[in-house]
């Protein structure tokens, strides 16, 4: 069976006019944001939040600390699937595009690509295929192969022509560190990024980046309470300038407090030793609205829609383009 991937992107501004699109995944967490009665003030406050981040890291030349303001961009990716005599559309993945604009030189830098991470076929794989497969075991485990799709997918998508038309340089992710992992301060300190943790046994969202090709690190930029998960390409530390660096984690860090207050917006910082936990009480709440169960139940109805639309009906075409699939 012969399979044509194409890919497609659609950009839209992130901003306090944001309305999500009828094609938007809706567990996205700027979706969730920017929905219901205190969607604009949501907005409005968590971009001043990305704005003054950014500001407090990029420091120099900066007195009154308003120097720059950030920009972020929706970046939709759609694939076309041609197979068979079927031409279909599938909404792929998301994910952010930063910009600084730079008020005292008047000019736009630009910034990384990447930033929040969301994927149909990740609700599927985790929402859906795992949980099925664990249903009736007694001891939890993955499935054989399980990320080998979506990571070829993912690297289909990042090394072809309308990625390198849109975007200069490969994405870095920046997530939350895994409350099941313990994460261990190192002596290694990045003028930006901040100080270095390791752990010692990769968490199951590390692996399925990993299937995607992306390396890990994680760091504390200073003055934050727990350190951030950075997935990329090449090398972290000189691929990428400062200020593109800080527009990544001024805008992750802002989004972190609100969706895991417990652990970004703790009163304490990260120790020597660290274990991020979701029922930590001594945390600050921003007055940022932000529905977490909602988003947990419709990650689990978005998952199913990838099984009814993309995964069953392309099944033997996916196993086999997989299995065949090379970068």
């Amino acid at each position: 069976m012969s399979v044509e991937f194409t890919f497609n992107i659609k950009k839209i501004p992130f901003n306090e006019d944001y309305t999500p699109s009828d094609s938007t995944r809706l567990t996205t967490n700027f979706a969730n944001l920017a929905r219901g009665e205190h969607r604009q003030e949501n907005l409005r406050n968590v971009l001043r939040m990305i704005d003054n981040r950014f500001n407090s890291l990029a420091h120099w030349d900066n007195p009154n600390g308003d120097r720059y303001s950030v920009g972020v961009d929706i970046i939709s990716a759609e694939m076309r699937i041609k197979s068979e005599g079927k031409n279909e559309c599938f909404p792929l993945i998301e994910v952010l595009n930063t910009s600084i604009f730079d008020r005292k030189d008047n000019k736009c830098i630009p910034g990384i690509v990447g930033n929040n991470f969301s994927s149909y076929v990740r609700d599927y794989d985790f929402s859906v295929l795992l949980l099925n497969h664990n249903k009736d075991l007694s001891e939890f485990r993955t499935p054989d192969r399980f990320g080998d799709l979506h990571g070829n997918l993912f690297k289909c998508f990042i090394n072809s022509e309308c990625y390198k038309a849109h975007f200069r340089k490969m994405p870095v992710i920046c997530l939350s560190v895994s409350s099941n992992r313990t994460y261990y301060r190192t002596r290694n300190h990045h003028p930006v990024l901040g100080v270095e943790y390791e752990q010692r046994e990769f968490s199951l969202t590390d692996q399925y980046f990993g299937k995607m090709g992306m390396k890990v690190r994680y760091f504390m930029p200073e003055n934050a309470s727990a350190p951030l998960a950075f997935y990329f390409f090449g090398d972290l530390l000189s691929d990428y300038s400062n200020m593109e660096l800080i527009s990544t984690i001024s805008t992750m860090e802002s989004f972190q407090k609100i969706y895991r207050p417990e652990i970004y917006n703790s009163n304490s910082p990260a120790s020597d030793c660290y274990q991020p936990s979701l029922k930590h009480q001594d945390h600050s709440v921003t007055r940022i609205v932000y529905d977490r169960e909602e988003r947990s139940q419709l990650a689990i109805a978005q998952g199913r829609f990838t099984e009814e639309s993309f995964i069953k009906p392309y099944q033997d075409v996916l196993e086999q383009w997989s299995a065949q699939y090379s970068v």
